[in-house]
């Protein structure tokens, strides 16, 4: 059992803005594996900080943990149009992970928001949210344990027949992330490189889910699709930060050259998911047992 003064503890690190980025992540994602109220509410007090990249991945721990608890902080977040875009973004996937009926009619609001990454975002999210209240089932081979922003695509098709789909523009995002959920828990080459085509995508959101998952994937064989979509500086900054992340995942020789490359990027938020990426490089050729290992770290056993 997890204490409350450890947990706390743990909050204190994720609060405290003169610890290195890397350490903050890594408390972030003890307390997202813990749980709990207490848990929530040290991670709900990060969301003033300066870091965009913290702030969206504070919200990505919470949409993971599927707790009610968590739904308020996270309206007002979406709410707040003072917060980055992909801070607002992901606070609304956050909401539709989450899958509470409640959410129904904020997501509904803010589909219409100005900011167009925000506005598709509460579009799948209400999907999904409509698609868990429907009560259909499907067959989810996912492997990666994640929760995701739409089920996988029902009944069993070929490569080809989920890449029509996942390519095609005219198909809602939310049946076109149902593609590529299905894509990735094939597993295979031709798999992975259909996924790859999707970073070619005119929508930003879109890019940004396939590099997520991408990275879910380490596969060496989309290395060179995220280096180009990584240094493209016109690229949605969005998109960027997710290609370093994903290549921090991957985690090989390539990837670090690449990310080092980027680590002192002019876009703030680029230049700290390198910094990230590249302590996940040193996590996966590592023989650390666990990534966020902020209990470890309280006990002094690390």
């Amino acid at each position: 059992m997890v204490s409350q003064h450890q947990i706390q503890a743990i909050g204190g690190v994720l609060n405290n803005k003169e610890r290195p980025l890397k350490e903050r992540f890594r408390a972030l994602f003890t307390l997202k594996n813990i749980g709990g109220a207490t848990a929530i509410e040290a991670i709900s007090k990060a969301f003033d900080d300066d870091s965009a990249l913290l702030k969206h991945e504070l919200a990505y721990c919470l949409g993971q943990m599927q707790d009610t608890q968590a739904l308020d902080i996270l309206t007002r977040v979406l709410e707040d149009t003072r917060q980055e875009p992909m801070v607002r973004h992901e606070a609304a996937e956050a909401l539709g992970a989450i899958g509470d009926a409640k959410v129904l009619p904020i997501l509904e609001k803010y589909k219409e928001d100005s900011v167009i990454e925000v506005a598709e975002t509460c579009a799948i999210a209400l999907d999904r949210v409509r698609w868990l209240q429907s009560g259909q089932q499907v067959d989810d081979q996912n492997p990666y344990a994640s929760v995701d922003p739409s089920p996988p695509a029902a009944g069993k098709q070929s490569v080809e027949e989920l890449k029509a789909i996942y390519l095609d523009a005219t198909q809602s995002l939310f049946d076109r992330y149902r593609a590529m959920f299905s894509l990735r828990n094939l597993r295979t080459e031709d798999s992975v490189l259909a996924i790859a085509e999707g970073l070619k995508d005119k929508s930003a959101l879109f890019r940004h889910e396939v590099a997520f998952v991408l990275g879910q994937l380490q596969e060496p064989c989309s290395i060179r699709h995220l280096q180009t979509n990584l240094e493209d500086r016109l690229e949605n900054e969005m998109v960027r930060h997710e290609c370093a992340e994903a290549l921090g995942a991957i985690a090989t020789e390539e990837c670090i050259q690449i990310l080092q490359q980027y680590a002192d990027d002019e876009k703030r938020v680029v230049k700290e998911s390198c910094v990230i990426a590249l302590d996940m490089c040193e996590y996966e050729n590592s023989p650390e047992f666990q990534y966020a290992d902020g209990l470890s770290k309280l006990d002094g056993t690390k």
